[in-house]
């Protein structure tokens, strides 16, 4: 059962009547509302007696400024945006064609380096980007349209009628944190749109809600997530080759755990280049003492990374969780009044690290659907079904169907994984059956008495050590110091958004069962065990849900699965510039 924030009673809130109410700015989400303002001109133009308007379609997005809360690795395949915007390379900011990659497997202190790039990992063709700026630009095409992006407006409850969602509630602005109106209240509006097209990101809120109402993940796999945390340095130029990608996997992680790193070479500016690099953990790890943020900083003390990066500066800083769960744990994607986009739907290649062209994919896909759906007025689920059809029959399900099976492959440790991975490319994705069962990743955290007691003297890597890490300052940092380079701002005084549905089960069994791994797996600090002689362990929660950098991992790594992540007050967050 989801916990929401209450809402505040007793209020009435304006009504505003919407034709398409897009919820999320991402690529899906501009890459929706782009094509739907083409084909409307298009439409326009050729019945001049039957003119469809946009002033009744909107997109909802929760930061401040639009692309603010943008963050990923990030390389862009150019296929769906090419498709969207022939012309895209002469205005897109694109940073960098890659030109070279490279493949290593990293021990402690040394690296081997693959002889061949496995194809899943070429990139040649593809793009380095700022998603941050690329958003941007996407944004301010549509605004050219002119259809209307609410900005620092966050979609916090779905309106329903019956089996059918009829539209968003925006959030509730100047409520403090006992959920009282301050002098500066204002009430979200109902949006009562025809179609709701959900384009939140990873683990959305609203996305959530759609899902467990309708039991729509009844017959697929649980979705898993990976957490990439990531770091942005300037470097003297020519230490890394602009368009030069490198992925690494094995050290700072175990053979029990999923993850690797990427670093990606960027242009600077004068006598400096930038590189962006960063460390995805798989969160169905199993001990609960593990470190994402810590993973990335022991990742950057090796010898190959910590050459690259000496006499450079850090200049930015994020975290994103991803969908890992492949074809078989996407839900349902349409329904009555409704379609779900991008990583929301779970439409990422875990294979290949990327998800924004199928993010954009599934966007014009949507956008074509809501087209029919407005010029038939009929956006019932037998309309927008065409949606689930559209990407069955488009090259978003050719690309995933053919890793189908690659993360469950995983999940008995990387050597079996990598076998797995061998054997899928040569059965086209099957593997050893068509379909191979997941696990929800938090299922997969052990207790602390079922794990060694000194992690490292049985051979794990650092990153699984209790306790904060402090870093030296210059090449590697702890929580805070990275954080303060996210930009992350929220009203302080305003309802927590990470709602805790029992916090005595975080000070009664948590810390002793798991040692309160929300301490180690949210990279931003929020989570804090604070002394307290009332406690049974000596030890309660404490909420730093101004430190949030949005990655949702709390909600998705908790082993008791109590907490829930919904959206701040409206602007609230990271502000990802240029990354």
């Amino acid at each position: 059962m989801l916990v929401f924030r209450k809402p505040i009673e007793g209020v009435e809130r304006p009504q505003m009547p919407a034709d398409v109410v897009i919820v999320g700015g991402g690529p899906a989400g501009m890459a929706c509302a782009l094509r739907l303002a083409q084909l409307i001109d298009g439409h326009n133009v050729a019945h001049p007696d039957a003119q469809l308007s946009k002033e009744n379609i909107y997109v909802l997005e929760k930061a401040r400024e639009i692309g603010q809360h943008c963050l990923s690795g990030a390389l862009l395949d150019p296929r769906a945006i090419a498709e969207l915007l022939p012309d895209f390379k002469k205005e897109a900011p694109l940073d960098a064609e890659v030109t070279k990659e490279a493949v290593y497997f990293l021990t402690e202190k040394g690296k081997f380096k693959f002889p061949i790039t496995p194809p899943f990992l070429r990139d040649h063709g593809n793009y380095v980007i700022s998603l941050n700026r690329f958003v941007k630009w996407l944004g301010s095409k549509v605004e050219e349209t002119g259809i209307t992006i609410f900005t620092g407006f966050a979609g916090s409850e779905l309106l329903f009628e019956g089996d059918r969602v009829t539209g968003v509630q925006t959030d509730d602005k100047g409520v403090d944190k006992e959920g009282h109106q301050k002098s500066n209240f204002e009430p979200g509006y109902d949006l009562q749109a025809k179609v709701v097209i959900l384009a939140e990101g990873t683990r959305g809120s609203l996305t959530k809600q759609l899902i467990e109402k309708f039991n729509l993940a009844k017959n697929a796999n649980p979705q898993t997530y990976g957490v990439g945390v990531k770091e942005l340095w300037e470097l003297p130029a020519g230490r890394i080759a602009p368009g030069e990608v490198i992925y690494t996997m094995g050290w700072p992680l175990t053979t029990h755990e999923y993850g690797g790193a990427w670093i990606y070479g960027s242009k600077g500016e004068g006598a400096t280049s930038i590189v962006s690099l960063g460390f995805v953990t798989g969160l169905d790890y199993a001990d609960p003492r593990l470190d994402p943020q810590r993973v990335l900083q022991e990742f950057k003390r090796h010898p190959f990374v910590a050459r690259l990066l000496e006499g450079g500066k850090m200049i930015r800083y994020g975290a994103k969780s991803m969908p890992y769960g492949g074809w078989w744990a996407i839900p349902p994607v349409a329904g009555n009044g409704w379609m779900i986009l991008g990583d929301s739907a779970g439409f990422l290649n875990s294979a290949r690290l990327k998800g924004i062209h199928l993010a954009i994919k599934s966007g014009v896909l949507a956008a074509e659907t809501a087209f029919e759906a407005l010029t038939k007025d009929d956006s019932s689920a037998a309309t927008l079904s065409e949606f689930q059809k559209k990407v069955e029959s488009s090259w978003i399900k050719e690309e995933l169907w053919k890793v189908r099976n690659l993360h469950q492959g995983f999940e008995r440790g990387m050597f079996a994984g990598m076998f797995n991975t061998g054997l899928q490319m040569i059965t086209g994705g099957r593997g050893l059956k068509n379909r191979y069962p997941g696990h929800a990743g938090y299922d997969r955290m052990r207790k602390l008495a079922e794990l060694p007691a000194n992690p490292t003297a049985d051979g794990y890597p650092e990153a699984h050590l209790l306790g904060p890490y402090k870093g030296d300052g210059k090449l590697t940092f702890d929580k805070l110091t990275d954080l303060y380079h996210s930009g992350t701002k929220h009203e302080e005084d305003q309802p927590a958004h990470l709602v805790i549905h029992d916090t005595n089960n975080c000070n009664t069994r948590c810390v002793r069962e798991y040692g309160s791994p929300c301490q180690n797996f949210c990279p931003a600090n929020v989570y804090e065990m604070v002394d307290d002689t009332t406690q049974p362990n000596g030890k309660r929660i404490s909420l730093n849900p101004s430190n949030c950098v949005h990655c949702k991992t709390c909600d998705i790594a908790d082993p008791y699965q109590i907490i829930n992540w919904v959206p701040p007050e409206g602007g609230g967050g990271p502000n990802y510039d240029g990354m």
